[in-house]
């Protein structure tokens, strides 16, 4: 996913009402004298999926998806939420009602125009299980949900909860409260799509048709990426740029190389071979500062000895108790990273550090040896413990130095198990293949709790249908979460959240391990480098000196 920050926006329906109603825009519209001169190269690597945004769960996506598409809100660098293509969201009987108003004037970079049908279309083909759009989940409190997900399912069948009231107008019914509906509308389930996306989805995905403050050119598989400034964006992310450029890199090695090199502007992946300079380094502008991202690894219930029940709960917290979390952010992440205290990332407000059960994050190899001897004696181990992660990232020493740490601790085979490329990778991920633990992480979508909670971890999340790829079903957490989105205000939510939170520890379908900073490096000559309310850069926001 891409990195976002969150921040405490948990909001109750009639607060994120009063938030929404006439806040306009501040964007205009561009020309479009493109110049290959103040065209930035960023670092990317090569998207997972085609270029659909509710089947786009990954950096290497994310990053694309952000700058072609609007969607109805946009969040600021605090995590304020502001109309885009949306005009108002108002909300009634306790948030299982919203009605949607739309701006006019906005159109596709095609010409046709932006209208409810372009939102309501787009949120039917995701949340329909024909469709296997991957953020099908962020759709399941709306009426009708439930039929689109059963397996003979009509691909053309609809979400019974949206209405197209007129061509700027949508209406929507819940089958149960949301108070984070406005704030999940501008992810990238929720954004737009063209007619032309459903009459040739194949062509679409590689050629996307979009709204954003950017127009696609290219898609030079495993090569590049290439969009130019859009000129009848409307929105208020407006380009100071004319166009990016996203080189794919199969190593963050070589693209710090080439960045050093003058042959890449811009890179917000920091190789670990770098983390110990590269702030210092006179020929580079380097950026670290705190951000959204978490970092776990999955240990998914299908594999031997680690069902959800006794015994495969006391391995995960054995193996989670087995890590030095403190000594492997100093000496590999180098103040890049903090340990983990629990699923969130620390500006929002659920996020504690006294949550009943955490002891489970903190290094204790007696306590993880005494879990792992339970264990045995519900059922020996036998075989060995792997980490699947992909090579052309920047996990390789993370995963090995936490595969030793539990090697020596419990005394069994673990070792790493590297996967060429995120394609791979992410392909076994998606389509629950994967026959080993595996490193995971989160950028929040959207800045609220439900994202890094619902989406990750509830029963609505799972069987492909969202992000919840280890199949984790507890309806005790699902219960806390329906309360927390029910909940009258923030302070009630993050009280269900929290609770929440609390059985993860307890069952840890993934086992936090660090919160990671927002790090960059540039050219000298680039200038305008921010940050968004998850970490992630404002790639709008980057020029070139010329």
């Amino acid at each position: 996913m891409n990195t976002r920050h969150v921040t405490s926006l948990v909001a109750a329906g009639a607060a994120i009402v009063m938030l929404l109603s006439g806040c306009g825009s501040t964007g205009t519209s561009n020309s479009s004298n493109a110049s290959d001169s103040n065209i930035i190269s960023v670092y990317g690597s090569e998207p997972a999926h085609p270029l659909f945004p509710g089947n786009t769960t990954e950096a290497g996506g994310g990053k694309v998806v952000d700058q072609l598409f609007a969607g109805l809100v946009t969040y600021d660098a605090k995590g304020g939420i502001h109309n885009e293509v949306a005009d108002s969201i108002t909300s009634s009987d306790n948030a299982t009602h919203y009605v949607i108003k739309l701006k006019s004037g906005w159109k596709f970079t095609d010409g046709t125009p932006v209208t409810a049908h372009s939102f309501v279309n787009a949120w039917n083909y995701t949340a329909n299980s024909a469709n296997k759009q991957a953020s099908a989940s962020f759709f399941s409190t709306i009426e009708g949900y439930d039929d689109l997900q059963k397996p003979d399912v009509d691909p053309k069948a609809t979400l019974s909860g949206l209405t197209v009231v007129d061509d700027n107008t949508i209406d929507v019914k819940l089958s149960q409260p949301d108070s984070a509906f406005p704030v999940k509308a501008g992810s990238h389930a929720y954004m737009p799509l063209p007619e032309s996306a459903f009459k040739d989805p194949k062509k679409f995905g590689q050629h996307p048709v979009s709204n954003g403050p950017y127009k696609f050119v290219s898609w030079q598989h495993n090569h590049s990426i290439e969009m130019v400034k859009n000129p009848d964006y409307k929105g208020n992310r407006v380009a100071k740029n004319d166009g990016l450029n996203f080189k794919i890199y199969t190593s963050p090695d070589s693209a710090y190389a080439d960045l050093r090199g003058g042959n890449l502007d811009f890179t917000n992946t920091i190789p670990d071979t770098a983390l110990t300079s590269f702030q210092s380094d006179k020929s580079l502008k380097a950026y670290n500062e705190p951000g959204g991202n978490t970092l776990t690894f999955t240990i998914p219930e299908w594999l031997e000895h680690f069902g959800q029940n006794e015994e495969g709960n006391l391995r995960r917290q054995a193996i989670s108790m087995s890590i030095d979390r403190k000594t492997v952010a100093e000496k590999i992440f180098h103040g890049t990273a903090t340990p983990a205290v629990d699923f969130l990332a620390a500006p929002i407000s659920a996020y504690s550090k006294e949550f009943k059960g955490n002891e489970v994050l903190k290094y204790n190899p007696s306590k993880a040896k005494e879990l792992w001897a339970k264990a045995n004696a519900i059922s020996p181990w036998s075989g060995e413990f792997g980490i699947a992660y992909n090579a052309d990232g920047t996990a390789k020493n993370w995963v090995e130095a936490i595969c030793n740490y539990i090697k020596n601790t419990l005394d069994i085979d673990a070792k790493s198990i590297p996967m060429s490329t995120s394609d791979e990778f992410l392909s076994n991920v998606d389509s629950g293949k994967m026959t080993s633990a595996y490193r995971s992480g989160w950028g929040p979508d959207y800045p609220s709790a439900d994202n890094y909670l619902v989406q990750l971890y509830d029963s609505s999340s799972a069987d492909g249908k969202g992000g919840n790829s280890g199949n984790y079903k507890n309806p005790e957490f699902d219960a806390m979460m329906d309360k927390a989105l029910s909940a009258p205000s923030t302070e009630e939510a993050d009280k269900y959240y929290q609770q929440g939170e609390e059985i993860l520890l307890q069952d840890l379908p993934a086992i936090p391990l660090w919160n990671q900073n927002a790090t960059a490096a540039s050219t000298s000559a680039i200038s305008g480098v921010a940050f968004d309310y998850g970490g992630g850069p404002v790639f709008t926001a980057l020029t070139k000196k010329q």
